[in-house]
């Protein structure tokens, strides 16, 4: 089992930045990828972008999302982070961290809880 706990969200204006992290724990050994997901109000949730957690570093974004948005990790603090700049309101979601712990199956099994992000016009 892992346990995730993002940082809390924000309220920024467009054109605004903002970190969000997600700490991981419990079997933390078995993570094999940590990614963000969103989801905006009446739409469906949809992938952000992904890092893998050891060895060499492979990211991936969700096209629309690349050169905006940054993924990182710190293994040491078992955290992984999302930067996020030239926010826009369509940005405005409740985002999600989440850890895949196996390569085999493309399904990520654990969750945090989300947190808010709002951008205004």
């Amino acid at each position: 089992q892992v346990q995730l706990v993002e940082s809390v969200g924000g309220f920024v204006q467009t054109g605004g930045s903002l970190r969000l992290s997600c700490a991981a724990s419990g079997d933390t050994f078995s993570i094999y990828t940590m990614g963000w997901f969103r989801q905006a109000p009446g739409k469906e949730r949809e992938f952000v972008a992904s890092i893998t957690w050891s060895g060499s570093t492979n990211t991936y974004y969700a096209d629309s999302l690349k050169g905006r948005f940054t993924i990182s990790r710190d293994n040491a603090k078992n955290t992984v982070f999302l930067q996020m700049n030239s926010l826009k309101p369509e940005d405005t979601a409740v985002y999600y961290c989440a850890v895949r712990d196996r390569p085999e199956v493309y399904k990520y099994d654990y969750w945090g809880q989300g947190t808010q992000v709002t951008v205004s016009s």
